[in-house]
């Protein structure tokens, strides 16, 4: 399935930490555009080794975009580990106390008049409190665990938005079809117009000959030179192949909106080759008709170049 490059998944685990202690585990990920594959891991210490196989998995499920995965965590205390051994919080640094205990009374000696510490302030302190952090492989496991499953959140996102974009550059793609269809059949209309004023300029060249306001060069010589010049402006104008190399690109757009997989590269490739084109119908544009057809082409085309870019 075609899938879109930006998106969103989390997933949560739990991790036993030993004496009844529940952490919850948050893992979240991220992806947003990019050429290329680019990873990003924001892990707590107590989860840094499972970096290598979230790498591993993501690798597996993604070939483009920038993807960056955040975990967190908390003890959970929803539950009655507390209140049935209060231990299962953690345990209190005696040492740790007593070096705070004696910071504070050297610190009140300077500031007298400062106030003591809470017990919220001494339970914050870092290293008064020793919490149980359980074992790494429950850490990594965990991780692992939760990470797959926000992945595969992320893809069914990912693969959501990826089929709306293809039907908005179905849709834009269908509009194109219809101008081209509207203005290729009246390009031989506009040579002949202009084929017209050219005879036009041929008799009124002619008699002016004959009434000897042009005598430098004969009848024959005139008509040959205009001739010339009609000849060279169809050349100039005909933008048949313009119109056959459009609707081939257009082509190979829906054929690729129709596959599977990565095209994100590909049809990038395509709006470059369909914008090709379109500068070049409107320089040889013939009329003020062909001129706005061909830059409501480029508008069409800048529109889907916008959509291609979220395209894995």
């Amino acid at each position: 399935m075609i899938s879109s490059m930006t998106g969103y998944g989390s997933a949560s685990r739990q991790v036993s930490l030993g004496a009844g202690v529940v952490a919850d585990l948050q893992v979240e990920c991220r992806a947003v555009n990019s050429r290329f594959l680019d990873l990003g891991f924001r892990l707590p210490d107590e989860c840094r080794g499972a970096e290598p196989a979230l790498r591993e998995l993501v690798t597996q499920s993604l070939s483009r975009g920038k993807v960056e995965f955040r975990v967190a965590w908390r003890i959970n205390n929803s539950g009655g580990a507390a209140k049935a051994n209060p231990q299962a919080l953690g345990a209190l640094n005696q040492d740790r106390l007593e070096a705070l205990k004696v910071m504070q009374a050297q610190a009140q000696e300077t500031f007298t008049d400062a106030r003591e510490l809470s017990i919220s302030d001494v339970l914050r302190w870092p290293g008064v409190v020793s919490e149980p952090r359980g074992e790494e492989e429950g850490w990594i496991a965990a991780t692992v665990e939760a990470g797959k499953a926000a992945l595969a959140v992320l893809s069914e996102s990912r693969n959501a938005e990826g089929k709306a974009l293809v039907g908005v550059l179905t849709s834009i793609t269908g509009k194109m079809r219809v101008i081209v269809k509207t203005i290729e059949p009246k390009v031989p209309e506009y040579v002949a117009q202009y084929q017209e004023k050219l005879t036009e300029r041929l008799s009124e060249a002619l008699a002016a000959q004959e009434q000897g306001k042009s005598s430098s060069r004969s009848g024959t010589e005139l008509m040959e030179r205009i001739r010339q010049e009609v000849v060279l402006y169809a050349v100039r104008i005909d933008v048949a192949e313009e119109f056959a190399r459009l609707k081939t690109h257009l082509q190979a757009v829906d054929t690729a909106l129709a596959g599977k997989g990565p095209v994100g590269k590909r049809l990038d490739f395509l709006m470059q080759e369909l914008n090709r084109e379109a500068n070049t119908l409107s320089s040889k544009s013939v009329s003020e008709e062909c001129t706005q057809a061909a830059l409501e082409l480029k508008l069409l085309i800048e529109q889907m170049r916008e959509q291609v870019q979220n395209l894995e």
